[in-house]
């Protein structure tokens, strides 16, 4: 039986574009002023998080999956499937895109990465690169060949509490000044369009991927068109963000006390504003921002209180 949440400890990941705002907004410890991402519930060998309390405390989520599949019901397949982080784009990421599942298990030996952000944060103005405007692959190899990047790539200015949809095969990057959360496959695989011709420290660009890019990359752009909706729940506001085979993910705005029902084998649950607690028949659990827990299967109900934004979501 695991009656109480599993709480996670993300790991924190340094990035060339990275900066300090997972110190300065979440009290994350950092380990340089340049870290870019935490992988905040994650399995996937590159940075596993680990289980901070209850009868799995010290094991890394990879490891509970798959010595005590119970906790997710028994739920089928190899890896754990989601991977929750936040990222502090304190510069520009590359343009990039990534495989489906198809071509990154017959490629790279793993998931291709769906994923979708949520916008935590955004300096004015500040815009992330969703899609293109090549109508065909000759095309799109064309203009990446030429350096053609005003006329290829599509910009959107964002704001705090955005949310964009980005499925396989669709070219993107996160502008600087944006924090957003991520929920996305398993995967660490990522095909790079173009880097700006930024150097690291030791004087390097960075690589490109410009033929599995146009292997992989959808053409021409669609623009998915996910259908959002709210209702009122107790003191809470259910959003429903998107509802996927990869993933369905929601934000929970409490401002009191709510009442919810699992309508999954478990729950992937980021606290990003506010604090309050956690209440379930083994006790209560603070809530603070920049917390992170799994809802295992044994937890059919709990009670939310306090003022809070989560975003939670299930496979």
């Amino acid at each position: 039986m695991m009656n109480e949440p599993l709480i996670l400890a993300p790991v924190l990941q340094e990035k060339i574009w990275g900066g300090k705002k997972l110190h300065d907004v979440f009290g994350y410890d950092l380990p340089s002023d340049k870290t870019g991402e935490a992988w905040a519930i994650s399995a996937h060998p590159n940075g596993p998080s680990t289980v901070k309390n209850g009868p799995y405390q010290g094991m890394t989520l990879a490891e509970v999956w798959d010595q005590h599949r119970d906790v997710f019901g028994n739920e089928k397949g190899e890896v754990f499937p989601l991977l929750t982080k936040i990222l502090d784009a304190a510069d520009d990421l590359s343009v990039q895109v990534h495989p489906d599942d198809q071509y990154g298990m017959e490629h790279e030996g793993e998931l291709g990465k769906t994923e979708c952000w949520y916008v935590i944060d955004a300096d004015e103005g500040s815009e992330i690169i969703y899609g293109h405007h090549a109508q065909t692959k000759e095309e799109l190899e064309q203009m990446i060949l030429d350096g053609k990047w005003d006329a290829l790539l599509r910009r959107i200015k964002v704001k705090e509490g955005d949310f964009f949809f980005v499925p396989s095969g669709t070219i993107h990057a996160i502008g600087g000044g944006i924090t957003i959360l991520e929920t996305q496959q398993s995967s660490d695989t990522t095909y790079r369009v173009y880097d700006y011709d930024r150097k690291d420290e030791q004087g390097n660009t960075r690589e490109l991927h410009v033929k599995q890019s146009v292997d992989v990359t959808t053409v021409p752009h669609i623009d998915p068109a996910p259908e959002m909706n709210s209702v009122k729940q107790g003191d809470a506001t259910i959003t429903t963000f998107v509802k996927t085979s990869f993933f369905d993910v929601y934000k929970w705005e409490v401002n009191g006390k709510a009442n919810f029902v699992a309508t999954a084998p478990y729950t992937l649950v980021s606290v990003l504003h506010g604090n309050g607690k956690l209440i379930v028949e083994a006790g209560e659990y603070e809530l603070t921002k920049g917390t992170h827990l799994i809802l295992p299967n044994d937890i059919k109900e709990w009670t939310i209180e306090g003022n809070l934004e989560i975003i939670a979501s299930n496979a």
